[in-house]
């Protein structure tokens, strides 16, 4: 039987990577989806091809690789250019998770992803945990952590889910409003609670 999938998700500046690193940390396969953007958006993907067409050369760095901070301030400038950017990369991003995935033999396997309850995503997981902070929190701690201007920040806040929705769609919350030691005491926790969750689907 393959892995018992997990999804892992939360607000930009919410501390999903920091509780991901610390189940890698127990031997768990992290399937990062904005690694894998980064992955299908790499020099000589079609991908990059297709976006260097629409926004011009001015879109890629020295070496060929994608800027990412002027194409950010592109499409959260402009809905409609999110929306073609979602239209080229998303296909993509999620044919490779799902390979990822499916592929790994381990008790469970974490799918993290700000997007994970914002389409088809959620799809490819059988239990969600959602980072939670107050917004407030969020937008303190981004843009201590980007070095990205407040304007910048809430706006890529407000195309992300709002707060309740995705508290909404988990079956765990984890609160990350403390410290750095009480998420990782937390990580722990979850990490032993999903050995037992994909000990009893093997079982069932």
């Amino acid at each position: 039987m393959s892995a018992l999938r997990v999804g892992i998700t939360g607000g930009i500046g919410s501390g999903k990577t920091a509780l991901t690193d610390r189940l890698a940390s127990h031997g768990i396969t992290i399937v990062d989806a904005d690694l894998v953007a980064r992955e299908v958006v790499a020099p000589g993907s079609e991908a990059l091809r297709l976006i260097a067409e629409r926004h011009g050369d001015g879109i890629l760095q020295d070496d060929g690789a994608l800027d990412r901070a002027a194409l950010r301030r592109i499409v959260f400038a402009d809905d409609r250019e999110r929306l073609w950017l979602e239209s080229v990369t998303h296909p993509r991003i999620g044919a490779l998770m799902t390979q990822r995935l499916e592929s790994n033999t381990q008790p469970y396997v974490v799918l993290s992803s700000p997007l994970l309850l914002e389409g088809s995503q959620r799809a490819l997981v059988e239990y969600v945990v959602v980072v939670d902070v107050p917004e407030e929190v969020q937008l303190r701690r981004t843009m201590a952590r980007d070095d990205n201007n407040e304007a910048l920040v809430k706006s890529i806040m407000a195309a992300q889910l709002p707060r309740e929705e995705r508290l909404r769609g988990a079956d765990r919350v984890v609160d990350n409003s403390a410290s750095l030691d009480a998420l990782m005491r937390e990580a722990d926790a979850l990490h032993r609670d999903l050995l037992v969750l994909a000990a009893e689907r093997k079982n069932a």
